[in-house]
């Protein structure tokens, strides 16, 4: 018998870790800051947070509503759900009180979402010449340059940027190879492998600046984008992705570029967009970015070609 609740207790803890390793780190801990705003709102108005009722649930909706976009609320509803899922409660995610609420605050506010503004190559040069001016060592100039471009030159997540191991990377003829472990996109790590040309302009070439970065930093394993002590010392400590944003931010305002609206998903949405507007296809695009569906990346294309296919070009005054 005591070997039965043995195995059990494994089996259980076992399930338990299957359980959480089924959904990444950081969308576990969105559920977790999710579901304790909406424990603070329930807590306020003597309302339960777990298990809550679709009527509770609709009213934090409209709460919310007033300074919120659509695609939040959307992202909070998930994230009621999935922690009452998680905890074994039932929450009708489809009663009506729910959707029919949803599409009136959708009405009154509308759906155009405002992303943030993509990264392109008159705003990737300017970057990259204000980094060469900066009066600071020259190793410091060389990473900082090679996260841009890196992330730029391969449409990346910071996630997937800052995750990047020297053991990932193979310089070919052609280029170079990174291996992607996993991804947003690729939750059972299948991985997948992005190929960069080298550029014909070598100052802003991703491929050679890496290289040179490599050498400068000695680095010959784990991770390639590292932290920096006080002194300028390089550390073993990998960057954060929230690093790589501060680095854009920092850079667009020393380039004189108002920065408000840029963040770290502007070298994705930057890639995407200037190869669009190179005429590259959508599947082309989708196989660097790592989309899996074509919605949004038809709506990079069809920002790119916004004046190039102007129906006002034909008219003639």
């Amino acid at each position: 018998m005591n070997e039965l609740t043995t195995d059990l207790k494994s089996l259980h803890e076992a399930t338990l870790n299957n359980l959480k390793s089924s959904k990444a780190n950081n969308t576990l801990r969105a559920y977790k800051s999710d579901f304790r705003d909406f424990g603070v709102f329930c807590a306020k108005h003597g309302l339960n947070s777990l298990p809550t009722e679709p009527k509770i649930v609709s009213l934090y909706l409209t709460h919310l509503s007033k300074n919120s976009k659509i695609s939040t609320l959307r992202r909070r509803l998930v994230s009621i759900s999935m922690v009452h899922k998680l905890k074994g409660h039932y929450l009708d995610t489809k009663h009506p009180i729910i959707v029919e609420n949803l599409m009136g605050i959708r009405r009154v506010k509308g759906s155009i979402q405002k992303g943030k503004k993509p990264l392109l190559i008159n705003h990737l040069k300017l970057i990259i010449n204000v980094i060469d001016e900066q009066k600071v060592d020259e190793i410091k100039k060389l990473r900082d340059k090679s996260i841009i471009l890196i992330g730029f030159g391969g449409g990346f997540r910071r996630t997937e940027l800052i995750s990047i191991d020297h053991e990932d990377l193979e310089f070919v003829p052609e280029g170079l190879k990174i291996s992607i472990k996993r991804s947003k996109t690729d939750q059972f790590g299948e991985g997948t492998i992005k190929g960069l040309p080298y550029f014909s302009n070598e100052f802003y070439c991703p491929v050679l600046n890496l290289k040179k970065w490599l050498e400068v930093s000695k680095i010959k394993s784990g991770a390639i984008f590292r932290r920096f002590s006080k002194g300028l010392s390089l550390t073993d400590k990998r960057l954060t992705d929230q690093s790589v944003v501060l680095l854009i931010k920092e850079y667009l305002n020393l380039a004189g570029i108002e920065n408000k609206n840029f963040a770290g998903h502007s070298l994705r949405s930057g890639f995407a967009t200037v190869a669009a507007e190179s005429g590259a296809d959508e599947r082309s695009i989708m196989a660097m970015t790592g989309h899996k569906t074509t919605q949004m990346v038809r709506r990079y294309i069809k920002e790119a070609n916004i004046f190039k296919n102007n129906a006002l070009n034909k008219v003639k005054i």
